[in-house]
């Protein structure tokens, strides 16, 4: 099977997939499971589990690269290209990022705008120094359960890899997931550091990893 470029109208599909993928994901549910979402059933939690993943592949469609793999979206791949990002107000506009200050509980919102993504985005840039705007950012990368172990996690990175060593120019990941860590090790990246959001009762990890050219 090869890989391929996701559109915008194949949005909601690819975020299907990556929710299945990420359905027992620590960092995924963060935002989504404090105090203050005691009222929220189960089905509620998944919803919004799933659409902020629909935002976010509609912000890297419109800004980034999506990737896909299998005939039904079995794995999936968000990257940001050196030199781009889905901060301005035109894709946060365009995607439905801004729906999630509204959608999200006071303390999702908290954990969510003022933990969240300034730890990982002044950890990058701490990580990756003057080399931050020329690095390819792999955002999110998701294999449904039924399909993983059939090598689709290598052909979505390597397909950038491929890219990034003959520009000479780093990758970075964050893995939710220790047991990812050695995953991407096989994959030539380097686990450099750690971030930990403790809003919540229990301390959640993410590993740090670089890949060199």
């Amino acid at each position: 099977l090869q890989v391929r470029e996701i559109g915008i109208k194949e949005s909601k599909k690819a975020a299907a997939s990556l929710a299945q993928a990420f359905k027992d994901d620590e960092v995924a549910f963060y935002f989504l499971t404090t105090p203050k979402d005691a009222h929220r059933s189960e089905k509620e939690v998944w919803n919004l589990h799933t659409k902020i993943l629909e935002y976010t592949v509609k912000a890297h469609c419109r800004k980034g690269l999506v990737l896909g793999i299998g005939e039904n979206y079995e794995g999936v791949a968000l990257w940001m290209p050196p030199g781009q990002n889905m901060d301005d107000w035109w894709t946060i506009l365009r995607s439905g990022m801004w729906k999630l200050w509204f959608k999200l509980s006071s303390e999702g919102r908290k954990r969510w705008f003022d933990e969240f993504l300034p730890k990982l985005h002044d950890t990058k840039e701490e990580v990756m120094g003057d080399r931050d705007p020329n690095s390819w950012y792999l955002v999110y990368i998701g294999v449904i359960p039924e399909a993983q172990g059939r090598g689709y996690s290598r052909k979505l990175v390597e397909h950038v890899t491929v890219m990034a060593d003959a520009l000479n120019e780093p990758c970075y990941v964050e893995s939710s997931a220790r047991k990812n860590v050695a995953i991407y090790e096989r994959f030539g990246f380097e686990r450099l550091t750690e971030v930990i959001l403790d809003r919540g009762e229990k301390p959640v990890m993410l590993d740090i990893m670089v890949r060199e050219p």
